[in-house]
């Protein structure tokens, strides 16, 4: 079970980057886009829209390809196989518009792959533009680079537009030294330096990502995706989940 959410608050943030899981479009050990999954993110995003702080979100596309993992094969070279995992995002990302849109969240997809027919390129000031006009916006295709995870598109864009927060939306309420489903005697960090996770290889993020969001000073807060209005709370500053920073 969860643990109960803390009253502590934090510094609510005034723009956030939001990572969302392929996984998280899906039921559990389920494929593709289940249609409740989608309705739930899209509430809980409506839910965070009312913190007032503006929202940006990286959607990953593991519910419906990945890439390391076709590339294992053989068969298909890892750029190629990294390719088709965007486009599993840029899926993701046109669901969520639409789902967003149906409940009146004004949202825009913004790809790293050219896909004009349902998204806009993606283009720095373009997104800001979209954030202080109140838009959601949703950032498909990761880096537009093979070799490239969706957590480390996600440091990059939280450090382009500025974002005071990196949100990392999980299965589990925090970081803890252990898979806390196998080990009963796991410990939940409440707060860790970058320094610190990289050191116990926490496998929160890939190296890549934790190392720019250290050299750019944002802050990552792993939290439990699935406890309705914890979005909205992050945001808000309670003291949820593990935070990790430059300095504990």
């Amino acid at each position: 079970m969860p643990k109960p959410a803390s009253t502590t608050k934090r510094t609510p943030p005034k723009r956030v980057l939001l990572k969302l899981s392929g996984e998280s479009f899906c039921a559990p050990d389920g494929f593709g886009i289940d249609t409740k999954e989608l309705d739930i993110i899209a509430n809980e995003v409506l839910d965070a829209t009312k913190a007032g702080a503006q929202i940006a979100i990286v959607v990953g596309g593991g519910n419906i390809i990945r890439g390391a993992e076709l590339a294992k094969s053989g068969d298909i070279h890892q750029a190629t196989a990294d390719y088709m995992g965007m486009l599993g995002t840029v899926m993701n990302a046109a669901a969520l518009k639409e789902k967003l849109d149906s409940i009146g969240v004004d949202s825009r997809v913004l790809s790293a792959l050219d896909i004009r027919a349902i998204s806009e390129p993606f283009i720095r000031n373009r997104a800001i533009r979209h954030l202080n006009k109140g838009r959601i916006v949703i950032l498909a295709a990761g880096t537009g680079n093979p070799f490239c995870t969706t957590d480390t598109c996600a440091a990059l864009r939280a450090t382009e537009l500025d974002c005071d927060i990196l949100l990392k939306a999980t299965k589990v309420d925090g970081v803890y030294s252990a898979d806390p489903n196998k080990d009963p005697n796991a410990i939940r960090y409440t707060n860790l330096t970058f320094h610190q996770a990289i050191e116990k290889e926490l496998g929160v993020m890939d190296m890549t990502a934790l190392t720019m969001c250290k050299e750019h000073n944002i802050p990552v807060l792993v939290f439990d995706f699935k406890t309705l209005g914890n979005i909205r709370r992050v945001i808000e500053g309670e003291e949820i989940g593990t935070l990790m920073s430059a300095q504990s």
